[in-house]
C-alpha cells in the first residue's frame, strides 16, 4: 500500500498489485471505500462529510490518480498528491 495523500483523518492510498478498474481507497477511522478513477463510481461505507471531502479532491485530482494509478500498474512509485485544504 502506498498512501498518497493525508487529509482531514482520511488516508488516501494505492495498491502496487491491484485489480482494473483503476481506482484508489480512503480510509476514515474503521470505514474504508474504493473510489473509481475513470468513473468516480464508490463502494464500500464512509461517513456523508467524508465522503464529500474525498468526492471533491477527488475531482480536483483525477489526472494524477490515473498517472499514479499507471505508476503502480509499472511497479513504479507513485508519487504524493496535494491534500484537501
Amino acid at each position: 500500500m502506498s498512501i498518497i495523500s493525508r487529509f482531514l483523518g482520511i488516508i488516501i492510498a494505492t495498491y502496487w498489485d491491484d485489480h482494473s478498474p483503476p481506482h484508489f481507497h480512503a480510509k476514515y477511522g474503521e470505514y474504508e471505500i474504493t473510489v473509481s478513477i475513470t468513473t468516480g463510481v464508490v463502494e464500500g461505507k464512509f461517513p456523508k462529510r467524508a465522503l464529500r471531502h474525498v468526492l471533491e479532491w477527488y475531482e480536483l485530482h483525477k489526472e494524477e490518480l490515473l498517472e499514479n494509478w499507471n505508476l503502480c500498474q509499472r511497479s513504479e512509485s507513485p508519487k504524493l498528491i496535494e491534500p484537501l485544504e
